[in-house]
């Protein structure tokens, strides 16, 4: 028997303990222990039936993400669990902990399911680029139906144990003990005289025709919009039909098919390269250097949109939360701000009045300094002014208690320029969310010159909590995100002065996969945000940079965007969807005019070209700068906090697929016509130069 499969009777019953900590993953050890032990059992005289379980928190939670990338070796987990299923002596899976993927697939292969009542299931390959290759989608469908089966592969969202018991994928909630519950369950089927009962060959999944049929259909026409672009998703539904009208022997094949057909495209590399960038952006120097300070309450200074979002992500996340504003009228606006988040849950059925009571008894508003004396983090998040923050720093740093971490929640500003203002320049750090806060992943923590280690530890340990996925980024201007926003901004705009319509720009990014274009989140924003930024920068702008008046033009008429009706596009009577402007057509035409600019056109390929070609050329200088770590962070803060569509991986990841060859060449095309914007990076000459990629710099880091 493998080392990570053991095997012992207890009475009549063969027991099969996975233990490959930490999460009993299906590792090689795995598979072959699984066969050895089910072939062992058939064969041994004093057994009468098999109990699969889990050794410490989980049964298997998945395939082993070591093997990733690499062969497959035999036993295959097709083949596994197929032997499993064709065990002649009843099997049973006692589940406890998250059984996703695999771990699910090798539950489904055994015959009777029992779990405790903390288990959650799941198929979360589609999170991968991939779909269930061992059975997933034909067993789970057979047993619960198209539309369970459905929801379960194509959302990659784990249920918890009274869900998959009331669709029949579990069979028994175990009262007390598991391995108990589940020996004891063994004997009564045992006595019963329960034969083996093969998954693939149920059928109460597949009663309801016209129920099943409408499922597909309607998942159809909903991942036409929700998986637009990707490739897995619209394939487990083939699978799923297919396990509606063919034998199981068919549907596993096609199965098979389908999910090797997912694992040759690009896609695959481009989810899975995600996957591993968010586990990996949390590892940074300072962490592992000093553990984080304590964080039992802390304090929001500000509440507004941004505000209001970060106070009930820490409220969610069970942290009391101080709000300070500068009078009863802001900070009852700032209560109120708060308390609409939760009312509109409470609207959409995620949350009730206790819920919302639950989470508000943890907020404590105040119009005094002194209330946040006992915090041990406070947030800043007052409007996006150098000078305004420094004097709320040099409050805070009479009124905060010694060790307490002071954070900035800034887009742009210097945050050393905010730490210095104070005596204790060591416990200030940046903290960029995202908005709205209560709800986008992404959290920039921003490290100036000379910070406490324990301090910047703090702030992965906040986000931790807060569910938000960090980055680490130094004190430069924009620091990831939006200095990297900016160039690809830069970029789209001087195409729409050169002749490309803002709308067709749009329309190129969205069919790349972004959600909507960058004139759309231009006007989302607020355009008099940037406005205000390009007028910031006014004075150290260099003289070879190009610059377009484009949207300065907008600004000075008083159209900002959806928040004033008009921007780049109009939006009637409040609507959230905007119409082409012919305003903009108009001053665009007329800059055109004045610049002696001869408009030629742009075909929808060439405008992604010129895209991605900025947006990486910027990303590269982001990393020779040390402002980033590693490329894979820049990936993450592109797909969480800028809505780069994660089948793609991160611009890094897409210009190692595109080729780092192939972009350079673009650039040096480009630098003919603006030899200042369009400069190559050093890093990126010098990684073609030595043919190595941003994932060798990945290794490294």
């Amino acid at each position: 028997m493998s080392n990570a499969v053991s095997y012992e009777l207890s009475g009549a019953i063969a027991v099969l303990t996975i233990d490959n900590p930490p999460v009993n993953a299906l590792g090689l050890a795995v598979r072959q222990g699984l066969v050895e032990g089910i072939e062992r059992a058939e064969t041994d005289s004093q057994a009468d039936a098999v109990l699969l379980i889990g050794a410490g928190r989980t049964f298997p939670a998945g395939a082993d993400i070591r093997e990733f990338g690499k062969p497959p070796v035999d036993p295959y987990l097709p083949e596994v669990v197929a032997r499993i299923e064709a065990c002649t002596k009843p099997v049973i899976a006692a589940m406890h902990g998250t059984a996703l993927g695999g771990g699910l697939e090798v539950g489904l292969s055994a015959h009777y399911r029992i779990a405790d009542k903390s288990t959650r299931i799941g198929l979360p390959e589609v999170n991968l680029g991939i779909l269930p290759g061992a059975g997933g989608t034909q067993r789970t469908t057979c047993i619960a139906g198209a539309k369970a089966t459905l929801d379960l592969a194509t959302s990659g969202k784990p249920i918890d144990a009274n869900a998959a018991h009331a669709l029949g994928i579990i069979d028994r909630i175990a009262d007390g003990d598991l391995k108990d519950a589940a020996l004891t369950y063994a004997h009564e089927l045992i006595t019963a005289g329960a034969a083996p009962r093969p998954s693939g060959k149920r059928d109460e999944g597949l009663a309801d025709e016209t129920a099943n049929r409408a499922a597909i259909d309607a998942t159809r026409a909903t991942l036409s919009k929700r998986a637009r672009g990707q490739f897995a998703p619209f394939r487990i539904v083939d699978c799923v039909e297919v396990a509606l009208e063919k034998p199981i022997s068919e549907g596993l094949a096609f199965e098979r098919e389908q999910f090797l057909a997912c694992m040759g495209t690009p896609q695959r590399q481009g989810m899975i390269h995600a996957f591993f960038a968010e586990r990996t952006c949390t590892k940074v120097p300072e962490a592992s250097r000093a553990q984080p300070r304590p964080l039992k309450q802390i304090a929001v200074i500000g509440g507004g949109t941004m505000g209001a979002g970060i106070t009930v992500a820490a409220l969610n996340a069970g942290l009391p939360v101080v709000m300070v504003e500068r009078d009863a009228e802001s900070i009852a606006r700032g209560q109120a701000n708060v308390e609409k988040v939760y009312d509109g849950m409470i609207k959409k059925g995620r949350m009730d009045d206790a819920g919302k009571a639950k989470h508000m008894a943890l907020y404590t508003p105040a119009t005094e300094y002194s209330a946040m004396s006992d915090c041990d983090l406070i947030i800043e998040a007052v409007f996006e002014n150098l000078e305004v923050k420094q004097d709320v720093f040099r409050q805070l740093d009479q009124i905060a208690k010694p060790g307490a971490v002071l954070a900035t929640n800034t887009s742009y500003l210097d945050v050393d320029a905010i730490a210095n203002v104070t005596s204790r320049p060591q416990d200030v750090i940046g903290l960029h969310f995202f908005s709205p806060a209560n709800i986008m992943k992404l959290l920039e923590i921003v490290v100036p010159s000379d910070p406490a280690d324990d301090a910047v530890a703090t702030g992965f340990a906040l986000a931790k909590l807060l569910k938000k996925t960090p980055v680490r980024a130094a004190n430069k201007d924009g620091f990831i995100g939006n200095r990297i926003y900016k160039a690809y901004g830069l970029c789209a705009t001087y195409m729409m002065e050169d002749g490309a319509s803002p709308y067709a720009i749009d329309k190129a990014i969205y069919d790349f996969g972004y959600p909507i274009g960058i004139f759309q989140v231009h006007d989302l924003a607020g355009m008099d945000i940037s406005w205000a930024n390009r007028k910031r920068l006014a004075a150290s702008r260099n003289s070879e940079e190009r610059y377009s008046a484009v949207q300065d033009k907008m600004c000075e008429a008083g159209h900002f965007g959806q928040k004033t009706g008009r921007g780049m596009y109009v939006y009637p009577e409040g609507a959230r969807k905007g119409e082409e402007n012919p305003d903009v057509l108009k001053i665009i035409s007329d800059e055109q005019a004045r610049l002696g600019i001869t408009p030629r056109d742009f075909t929808q390929d060439e405008i992604m070209r010129r895209y991605m070609a900025a947006m990486v050329n910027e990303g590269a200088k982001v990393l020779q700068e040390g402002v980033a770590l590693r490329p894979s962070d820049i990936d993450v803060v592109a797909l969480y906090g800028y809505g780069f569509p994660r089948y793609r991986g991160g611009p890094m990841k897409y210009a190692d697929m595109y080729g780092l060859e192939n972009l350079l060449a673009d650039l040096r095309e480009f630098e003919k016509e603006d030899a200042y914007f369009w400069k190559p990076a050093d890093l990126l000459v010098d990684l073609v130069a030595n043919g190595r990629s941003f994932e060798d710099l990945n290794k490294e880091s």
